[in-house]
């Protein structure tokens, strides 16, 4: 059985608000995100700041969090040759994710 929490990235029963979250492992170190949470689903993903190198990094920051919207959830497929820059974003709207429960 499997089940879904703020850690799997599985939008379910959030508390309407803004939040932000932070991961340190970006390829150049700590990336922001601010998540808005409306009627209890994932509304907008905007990531505030970040390191990453311009071209491939920079595509992760434009392409994922429209589809973690679209999605809602964080468990979509990171952008090609930019893996650690998805990952670092997926783990700093999870952290944001944490807050909204």
């Amino acid at each position: 059985m499997v089940g879904c929490s703020a850690e799997s990235g599985a939008a379910s029963g959030y508390k309407d608000g803004t939040y932000e979250g932070v991961s340190p492992n970006g390829i150049h170190g700590e990336i922001a995100v601010a998540v808005e949470i409306a009627d209890g689903k994932i509304a907008d993903v905007k990531v505030t700041s970040h390191g990453e190198t311009e071209g491939i990094g920079t595509l992760a920051v434009e392409q994922l969090p429209g589809k973690i919207v679209e999605a809602q959830s964080t468990e979509v497929d990171g952008v090609s040759g930019a893996s650690v820059s998805s990952a670092a974003i997926k783990e700093a709207i999870n952290d944001a994710l944490i807050k909204a429960k």
